[in-house]
């Protein structure tokens, strides 16, 4: 029996991959499945080669203190690609690594897919010659990309977000307040710092700031903050309450968010939650990424709007007051500014798809790794 090896490089990406991994198990395909990911994966039937949390980084300068253990890495992926034991690799995000992955795999002759490909219309427009070079598909989730893919002779389609698959039944704001121990008629403020420690570290003392300025404004605001079920926050830091792996709950009881940005920018707009965006890194990767950025908004839920949906506030910009003032009418139910924003929220959900993403890419990966198998 072959192996359909999947590499998923964060968190996220391992939830992504699982998706794929359970769709593949009940299809009962006949291909073992092999990776580099985390709990989900390993939950989903994937026998794991490198457990994602030794690999979850962010930006420039702390990708380097990884290198070591990256081409370590990157050196026992290419020995089995070689082995001619993988029928198929399935590349999830994390570019920097597996683009250097399908590379390997096209030297093979081992077909790719990407599902969840590199934020070339943001940064790294020179991806797509290399993406063209060694993607055999691509399994896109925005829907601007696979047109942009497209026109680059990247053979690529649009298979809906994943998140929606994750949403299908969001509970009633009554009911998600009633798990968290809130009472129907509060004010809620959800507070969404990330899930890396890195993240945590540059914005949780800003996010905290902004929260207690807003109850100095209303002091019956109830305030919670949404944690990944990995990092450890000391009341001392963080005096709110703190939930773990309940995000779609969290925005379900709130009545506005304050969301750093990527992928939980999209959470708040399947869910229908008004949101601020806020983002802080390194002062060395901030520079890289003015001169690489080469778009005007960075949170994903703009993205996909097409235009400053919800106000961002990004390195020096992000201060209390300031942040407190765009947060406010966010979470005044009769505000013109809340029901706007909804209303935006509610077009960018659509643009997202349909649910059934994960089932998607799995029929092209099976699809894939069929005809390897058959032509061996």
């Amino acid at each position: 029996m072959r192996d359909i090896l999947f590499v998923a490089g964060e968190v996220s990406g391992d939830l992504h991959a699982a998706g794929v991994a359970r769709e593949l198990a009940a299809r009962e395909v006949p291909f073992r499945l092999t990776g580099i990911g985390g709990d989900e994966m390993r939950a989903a039937g994937v026998e794991l080669i490198e457990h994602v949390e030794q690999l979850a980084v962010m930006g420039f300068i702390e990708v380097l203190r990884h290198v070591p253990r990256h081409w370590s890495l990157l050196h026992e992926l290419k020995r089995r690609i070689r082995s001619g034991q993988v029928a198929l690799v399935v590349l999830i995000d994390y570019p920097t690594f597996n683009m250097k992955v399908a590379e390997a795999a096209t030297a093979a002759s081992v077909p790719v897919l990407y599902y969840i490909t590199p934020q070339v219309w943001a940064w790294g427009s020179d991806r797509l010659e290399r993406l063209a070079r060694t993607v055999t598909k691509a399994a896109v989730i925005l829907p601007f990309e696979e047109e942009l893919l497209r026109r680059h002779k990247i053979d690529a389609t649009f298979v809906g977000h994943p998140l929606l698959d994750r949403v299908r039944e969001l509970p009633e704001c009554d009911v998600a307040r009633a798990t968290l121990g809130l009472a129907a008629d509060d004010r809620v403020l959800a507070l969404f710092p990330g899930s890396r420690e890195q993240e945590i570290e540059r914005h949780l003392d800003a996010f905290v700031a902004v929260a207690r300025e807003l109850q100095r404004r209303d002091p019956a605001l109830k305030v919670v903050v949404s944690v990944a079920p990995h990092v450890s926050v000391s009341d001392a830091r963080c005096p709110f309450p703190m939930v773990r792996s309940a995000s779609f709950t969290i925005f379900r009881a709130a009545d506005a968010a304050l969301c750093k940005s990527g992928t939980t920018t999209l959470e708040a707009a399947v869910t229908g939650c008004p949101l601020v965006v806020a983002y802080r890194t390194s002062p060395i990767t901030y520079a890289a990424a003015r001169w690489l950025v080469k778009i005007p908004n960075i949170g994903l839920v703009n993205v996909v709007a097409g235009y400053r949906l919800a106000p961002e506030f990004v390195q020096d910009a992000l201060q209390p007051f300031a942040v407190a003032d765009a947060l406010a009418p966010l979470l005044d139910g009769r505000s013109a500014e809340r029901k706007k924003m909804i209303d935006g929220l509610a077009t960018v959900r659509a643009a997202l798809g349909t649910p059934g993403a994960a089932a998607r890419a799995a029929a092209m990966a099976n699809e894939l790794a069929a005809q390897t198998d058959d032509g061996r």
